[in-house]
């Protein structure tokens, strides 16, 4: 008999069809909620009912309480699974659901309310003898106190949302000045995101792992741990590569941080699945980040090297089951890796990117994947919600094969209409430090601190490139001539010779037709291609040298566009002769920037314009806010001018490339 007969998951996206399929395995009817912007989501397609709750802003549905609280009167659901975000870690609604006699899948309110302020739970922490780190046990309010608190700590130090997560309200603070400006945007950021403008103050560690370890607890006193999971690749505190085991941790020192996260987790009678966080030093040193009361974005990990379940423990523990596991019957077996698909557009400053989804396809490829998603084919990314469309699993014997099978499924992964950062995540997965396990929090700060542009291509690369691009284009010329040779009197021989373009450069080739590819020799090497690919297709999958590969397609006027491992290049092939002539050829020339105007670099809501016409402005000078997928953007002045013209107000909805201010030059005014 099933745990419960139906449970009302209070989420969205893929979060939500994650949960609905643990429900499926249990024989548990899943009932949606979903806004007006959801109301074509997944997840109400999957469900088995689906209740709307209101307007798209989530303010107005998936925050709203008495929408989901007479949704759950509605469907009769007997439990609530709240996953992630929105009211997972909301102590006042635990607390109503328990009046109404309907059962909260997480832990108890006192649980949720102790560890969900951030500042009372490194109070407890602490009593439960788990290292903290230096600071933030007090609310900081007011420039002064803030200043007085940075002081005492020691700069850097990082501004918090004592009610904040995933990355939200957070800054860190190198000096005053951005210490000031940090406290006003995390508590803005706190009070959009979870209704409490609340900030604290504690120290920042300049180069530490982020590790964090999963705790799972049941109603009667039992509590495990099943490992840990490294956080550490993170843009603006926001986790993008997760894995588990961590290269860095042993078998002591897991130990030791498993030991600490079961002690707190019993001091606040917790049950349910949950997360401590810490961070933790070159030398093995740990502190108390935070307890995360709900199930984890990157849980996924976890289960993939335990074998666990966490959402059916979750089910099951909510209904008053025992833990079916000691400490001593979990095991690991292998090596997990998780990427986060984010909509946003890496080349342009990670800015996030909104739209319908013109073309989906999951990656089907040798190795064994698992992907997460509430998208699909046709359907919208909103400026609404989280900008994370997807996450990307990979399981393997070796961290090293996980990596390379996670590159494989990122290469096969299509998604189009929309700016995806798919092609950095490839290339944070194949950076050298990265392979090597030297990770930190400050990573990709580090390693790309002008950030994400196209490397420079190496050996193998430039192969995978010219090989898949002199295939493809000879295959589409040999389509070409059977159709020329079909009329009368016309006959046409594909010749052997060519010259390849690529980056700008020439590579002289040489292609021998096989029964599966070609043999195509280049300078002083030779490509041996190797597929059943066909002419239409979008992903060509195959081998290059014997190495299998995934890259998609998409042909343009002159050439082929080929996207593949976090690279996007053009290859053209071209006769000897008209390769030679080209270089007479006019080159185009780019229009010139539009320096008089101000775009939207991105769609959302103009939510704050701190300039009017007539004012003179400066280089750096913050004009207007807009805000997309729960993150603030203040967009800047590049240069000295006075405004002309504003050409929106605020509150107002604007789309991408849409003219907010007009300028004048200061000369064109004195």
């Amino acid at each position: 008999m099933p745990p419960f007969k139906k449970i009302l998951i209070a989420n969205r996206g893929e979060i939500a069809l994650r949960i609905i399929k643990s429900c499926r395995k249990l024989g548990i009817k899943a009932v949606a909620v979903y806004s007006e912007a959801d109301t074509n989501a997944l997840h109400v397609r999957e469900a088995d009912e689906a209740i709307y709750i209101g307007p798209s802003p989530s303010a107005k549905s998936y925050l709203n309480v008495e929408a989901i609280l007479s949704a759950i009167d509605q469907s009769g659901a007997q439990a609530v699974h709240p996953g992630y975000g929105f009211l997972s870690e909301n102590a006042d609604f635990a607390e109503m659901l328990e009046k109404r006699g309907v059962a909260l899948i997480g832990p108890p309110v006192q649980a949720i309310r102790l560890m969900g302020d951030k500042i009372e739970s490194k109070k407890m922490a602490k009593r439960a003898g788990v290292n903290v780190v230096p600071g933030g046990l007090d609310v900081i309010e007011g420039a002064r106190e803030a200043l007085r608190a940075a002081a005492k700590i020691g700069f850097p130090v990082m501004v918090k949302a004592a009610a904040g997560g995933g990355g939200k309200g957070m800054r860190v603070a190198w000096d005053k000045k951005e210490l000031l400006q940090g406290m006003q945007l995390a508590a803005s950021e706190a009070a959009s995101s979870f209704g409490d403008s609340r900030v604290f103050i504690e120290k920042f560690f300049d180069n530490p792992r982020h590790i964090e370890i999963q705790v799972l607890a049941d109603k009667y006193g039992n509590v495990i741990h099943l490992g840990e999971r490294e956080c550490s690749i993170q843009r603006r505190h926001q986790k993008v590569i997760e894995e588990a085991p961590s290269v860095f941790i042993d078998e002591t020192l897991r130990n030791k941080m498993g030991k600490q996260s079961v002690a707190l987790a019993k001091r606040v009678g917790y049950f349910s699945a949950g997360t401590v966080e810490f961070i933790v030093d070159d030398k093995g040193n740990f502190y108390f980040l935070e307890m995360n009361t709900r199930l984890q974005v990157e849980h996924r990990v976890t289960e993939l090297i335990t074998g666990i379940d966490l959402v059916e423990q979750m089910i099951r523990i909510a209904a008053g089951e025992k833990l079916p596991m000691q400490q001593k019957d979990v095991t690991f077996s292998g090596w997990a890796l998780e990427s986060r698909v984010y909509a946003e557009d890496p080349k342009r400053g990670f800015l996030p990117s909104i739209g319908r989804i013109t073309r989906y396809q999951e990656p089907v490829t040798a190795e064994t994947i698992l992907v997460d998603s509430g998208v699909y084919e046709g359907g919208e990314v909103s400026m609404f919600y989280d900008p994370m469309i997807a996450k990307v699993c990979t399981h393997a014997p070796t961290r090293n094969q996980a990596i390379e099978s996670m590159k494989s499924a990122l290469s096969a992964y299509v998604v189009e209409g929309i700016a995806h950062n798919m092609s950095f995540l490839s290339s944070v997965l194949s950076h050298p430090r990265f392979v090597s396990g030297d990770l930190s929090t400050n990573f990709i700060a580090q390693e790309y601190p002008e950030g994400f542009t196209n490397s420079a291509l190496n050996e193998e690369m430039l192969r995978v490139f010219l090989g898949v691009g002199v295939q493809i284009s000879l295959m589409d010329f040999e389509r070409a001539s059977l159709t020329t040779q079909q009329l009368p009197n016309r006959h046409r021989n594909i010749p052997a010779r060519w010259v390849a373009e690529l980056r700008g450069w020439q590579y002289a080739v040489e292609a021998k037709r096989k029964e599966y590819g070609y043999d195509i020799g280049y300078q002083d090497g030779l490509i041996v291609m190797r597929s059943n690919w066909k002419l239409g297709q979008d992903l060509f999958q195959g081998t290059v040298n014997g190495k299998a590969i995934s890259v998609q397609i998409k042909p343009t006027m002159d050439g082929v566009l080929l996207k593949y491992s976090g690279f996007e290049e053009i290859v053209r092939l071209r006769s000897p002769r008209v390769a030679e002539l080209t270089k007479y050829m006019p080159e185009k020339s780019a229009s010139a920037a539009r320096r008089n105007v101000l775009l939207a670099p991105i769609g959302g809501l103009v939510s704050n314009i701190t300039v009017k016409e007539g004012d003179k402005v400066t280089a750096g000078q913050g004009l207007m806010t807009i805000e997309a997928m729960k993150m603030e953007n203040i967009l800047r002045a590049e240069t000295e001018a006075v405004v002309k013209k504003i050409n929106v107000t605020a509150p107002s909805s604007v789309q991408a490339n849409q003219v907010l201010i007009e300028f004048a030059a200061v000369e064109e005014v004195a």
